[in-house]
């Protein structure tokens, strides 16, 4: 688990890359939350058939793409996003080689958070990963 003082500067720069989003798109996710834990719990790994020693889960969207949704979705809980702090930092890490700055984090952020909102707008894998969301 991050430190408190980690954990603070994760969620500040999140917060400000949320609030640098465009305008309609920010619009667009008004009712949307962006939920942080620190790790994704081992029920939802089991759920999605993940080992966590094998896959790190930075985020996953929850609910149905826009592109997918009609009225008789009108009843359904609402989509939420859902980032996982340890998984990204131990990400950014790695790839750092172990020495990974606040920039190269606000990246891995930065992808993260975009490919999740690439989902609720009904973009699958494939279009993140041509978008370099992937």
């Amino acid at each position: 688990m991050p430190d408190t003082a980690l954990r603070l500067r994760f969620d500040e720069l999140l917060s400000r890359l949320i609030d640098d989003l465009p305008q309609p798109l920010r619009e667009r996710l008004e009712e949307v939350p962006v939920i942080v834990e620190d790790e994704p719990p081992a029920e939802l790994m089991r759920h999605l058939g993940l080992d966590r020693r094998r896959v790190e889960l930075c985020g996953l969207h929850s609910g149905i793409p826009l592109t997918r949704r009609s009225v008789e979705h009108s009843g359904q809980l609402p989509d939420r996003i859902n980032l996982f702090r340890g998984p990204i930092m131990r990400m950014v890490h790695r790839r750092a080689g172990g020495r990974a700055t606040i920039d190269d984090l606000e990246q891995q952020i930065r992808i993260t958070l975009l490919h999740e909102i690439g989902h609720h707008f009904g973009l699958d894998e494939d279009d993140l990963r041509r978008l370099g969301y992937g």
